[in-house]
């Protein structure tokens, strides 16, 4: 298939035909969690997003190399130069080594990154695995003439790049703009321009996470991480970056600077972002009491929600809208999304039953290319969902014998109704737990037993004996008492 891959770049304003650097080859890059809590909603948007991509790119036939990252060093409080380390500071609350915090909480992200069924990455790489890469970087900045160093610090020197490349490419701001925004915070005397950030930190004496560097034993500035390991494991120019539009500024502003001020040129060719997420129309925060994480959702747990939600549901509810679109969480919202997802289901569970016929009535073979064109606008998966609805109705129709179809339409409706519903947009059936299942299981053998119980009471011995013989034959120990009947399963 000719590849018509349009994706909307972040760096030129624009969809653009995605052309990759090395055909089939496909570096991609998305930022990952920093591990100091569980798995939220900001977590899940972009993972779930970028796992699309992923999947759909492998469909269409490129061999895409997959590198997201997990922050365990150097992302400070308010994303800012000075503060604590996130993960010091939980480390710190909690008495436990940091180390400790990263493996749990990185433990707890795969767990739930697994229930929302997203592919594990090609390369997971961890910024306290790579100092050495970053302070390589710093030096080549530093040679560069981009960074200075100050008390055992180093910073990028924001002014100096300005004049000589253009600061702000990505997020449209121009260096008064980020001078006029910039917080004058403490520490920052240290630096020659209030916008200049931190390549490398000289640690103080109670900052648990160091290593020793040519300028202090300190920590890597957070925006290094990405620049570095992103060159390690897909050189030095790759195809896509992606994460949430919250990292566009100043996270991604400044890995466009770092890479340009190192190597001389820009890095990446497709800047891709999704869009933020509310909950009821306000943004998601513990200051707003509506902090959600998926654990949350998936059991119901918290007092603003009517009900748990299952993993797939958040899924398909995520991938409802554009990725570009704004997306509202609420319990409305979520329980349309979850009649939506049991509709499509149910659709592919009653595909499975239709008797082909000798002529087609249904419109089967435009499904495909539809659904095609929709990933190919820029992972238009809203529509994408809106093509399978419209199957999924011709599906009722040829279940309701009000249509036929042929055995060789019947063979390319299955395939591509899998293929996008399941292997494309990652959805997956899902069943009731284990003890949700023992509880129904229960429930009709009591039911079967108290019909049992009716039939001897009325004297109807045949159905008594009917009952107790076909349950014992399928394993059931029957044994009757004065309160009535027990059983149990033998097998």
């Amino acid at each position: 298939m000719e590849n018509r891959l349009m994706i909307y770049n972040t760096l030129t304003r624009k969809k653009e035909l995605f052309e990759p650097l090395h055909a089939p080859n496909v570096g991609l890059y998305v930022c990952g969690p920093t591990v100091y809590g569980d798995a939220h909603l900001g977590h899940a948007r972009p993972a779930i997003t970028f796992d699309v991509l992923f999947r759909y790119l492998t469909n269409i036939g490129y061999k895409v190399r997959y590198v997201r990252n997990i922050t365990d060093v150097g992302h400070l409080e308010h994303d800012a130069d000075e503060g604590e380390d996130k993960i010091a500071k939980k480390a710190r609350l909690e008495q436990l080594e940091p180390m400790e915090v990263v493996q749990h909480y990185t433990l707890r992200y795969h767990k739930a990154m697994e229930a929302l069924n997203v592919l594990p990455p090609s390369i997971e790489p961890h910024a306290s695995g790579h100092i050495i890469e970053q302070i390589e970087l710093v030096k080549e900045i530093l040679d560069n003439g981009y960074a200075y160093e100050s008390e055992g610090s180093v910073y990028f020197d924001v002014a100096k790049y300005d004049k000589d490349h253009k600061y702000g490419v990505l997020s449209g701001r121009n260096l008064d703009d980020v001078l006029n925004t910039t917080r004058e915070l403490d520490g920052q005397n240290e630096k020659r321009n209030p916008a200049d950030f931190a390549l490398w930190k000289c640690a103080q004496p109670q900052h648990i996470m160091r290593w020793p560097s040519p300028w202090s034993d300190g920590f890597p500035g957070w925006h290094c991480e990405c620049t570095a390991m992103g060159r390690k494991y897909l050189g030095a120019e790759f195809d896509i970056h992606g994460g949430g539009m919250d990292l566009i500024f100043p996270h991604h502003e400044c890995e466009i600077a770092q890479g340009v001020a190192a190597m001389g040129h820009s890095v990446v060719k497709y800047w891709m972002h999704n869009n933020m997420i509310t909950i009821n129309g306000q943004k998601m925060g513990k200051s707003y009491n509506n902090f959600i994480n998926l654990a949350e959702f998936f059991t119901g747990s918290h007092p603003l929600l009517q009900q748990a939600y299952s993993p797939m549901t958040i899924r398909f509810f995520i991938l409802q809208a554009h990725y570009r679109s704004t997306v509202d969480f609420g319990n409305e919202a979520l329980q349309a999304a979850e009649k939506g997802l049991q509709r499509l289901m149910d659709a592919w569970s009653t595909l499975g039953t239709i008797v082909p016929a000798n002529d087609t009535t249904v419109d089967v073979s435009s499904l495909r290319a539809k659904c095609y064109d929709a990933m190919n606008d820029d992972l238009n998966t809203a529509q994408v969902i809106s093509h399978l609805f419209d199957a999924s109705r011709a599906i009722n129709q040829l279940a309701d014998k009000k249509a036929t179809i042929s055995a060789t339409d019947l063979d390319e409706l299955k395939e591509v109704f899998s293929m996008f519903t399941f292997d494309i947009l990652g959805l997956k059936e899902e069943r009731g737990s284990g003890s949700a299942r023992e509880e129904a299981f229960g429930k009709v053998v009591d039911m079967l037993l108290e019909q049992r119980q009716a039939a001897k009471a009325a004297k109807d011995w045949a159905t008594s004996d009917k009952i107790r013989n076909e349950l014992q034959a399928l394993g059931f120990e029957i044994k009757d008492g004065k309160e009535g009947a027990t059983w149990k399963l033998n097998k």
